[in-house]
């Protein structure tokens, strides 16, 4: 049986990819899919921090409301360091793959 996969492996290395029709790893690049991902969730994490501070300035001096905004504010911008984090982190990898 492993003889039999052994056989298969060789014979699949030995077909050409574009012939073939299968894309090479570089047509489809996983690099582009997370950078899109990134970019969206930083954008939407600063319109979040923008929001939450335009909720603190109107809070009024109301403690529910101000807590809220902060905590707002507080927990996007921990989700933009996570995203940043992971974007360096991803590049990083990528790089040393390639």
């Amino acid at each position: 049986m492993n003889q039999l996969y052994a056989n298969l492996f060789y014979f699949a290395a030995l077909i050409d990819q574009k012939a073939a029709g299968i894309p090479s790893a570089s047509a489809f690049s996983v690099k582009k899919i997370l950078n899109a991902v990134y970019f969206w969730a930083a954008v939407i994490a600063v319109i979040v921090i923008i929001i939450a501070g335009f909720m603190y300035v109107t809070s009024l001096n109301n403690a529910q409301q101000l807590t809220r905004a902060l905590n707002a504010i507080f927990s996007s911008v921990i989700g933009l360091v996570i995203v940043l984090l992971a974007f360096a982190i991803t590049n990083i990898v990528v790089q040393g793959v390639s």
